[in-house]
């Protein structure tokens, strides 16, 4: 289970639409969602893994020596200190950027298919593509899930944008990255 890490330094995250200010650490992340072919299951496949619930992403990240995110690290890590709109930067999306609904795909893409939507760290795939599992519950048994999907408007994109799924959710427009201590 071979994966390219990233650090990404810790700091003060803004986070959310009110800006409330949470310290978060510097970690270690995966450079892309985890693929297919990261778990095994076909050398060539370098799309997102999708179509694993919340508890079983949770387990793989344990077994890449890791976990996953909070979503304050989520979005820590897509924004940056300087709060960006956008993984990428201010500039609204076109499909260069990422892979979201009206970029002429209607499935997921490799992962390394938009490399000009990229974090200023070098993480690829933080916007769209599949939506990301983190470790941050919500009421009920959900848990945050961020940076959208295939199916989603460029709005779900943006960095402080967040939604929740059932824990039991299998999708294939949900996927997962590792973060781990450095």
């Amino acid at each position: 289970m071979s994966v390219d890490w990233i650090e990404v330094p810790g700091g003060t995250c803004m986070f959310g639409d009110q800006a409330r200010p949470i310290t978060v650490p510097t970690l270690l992340w995966t450079r892309t969602p985890i693929t297919q072919a990261q778990l095994g299951y076909d050398p060539r496949e370098h799309h997102p893994a999708t179509n694993v619930d919340q508890p079983t992403a949770d387990r793989i990240a344990c077994q890449f020596g890791g976990r996953l995110p909070r979503s304050v690290e989520w979005e820590w890590m897509a924004s940056g200190p300087e709060r960006r709109v956008w993984p990428w930067g201010n500039a609204h999306w076109s499909p260069e950027l990422a892979n979201l609904r009206d970029s002429g795909y209607e499935a997921r893409t490799d992962v390394t298919a938009h490399p000009d939507g990229a974090t200023p760290d070098g993480m690829l795939d933080v916007a769209g593509n599949v939506w990301e599992w983190t470790a941050s519950s919500t009421m009920g048994d959900s848990f945050v899930i961020r940076g959208g999907s295939y199916a989603s408007p460029p709005l779900y994109a943006r960095c402080t944008f967040l939604n929740s799924a059932p824990a039991e959710l299998h999708s294939p427009g949900i996927g997962f990255r590792v973060v781990r201590e450095p």
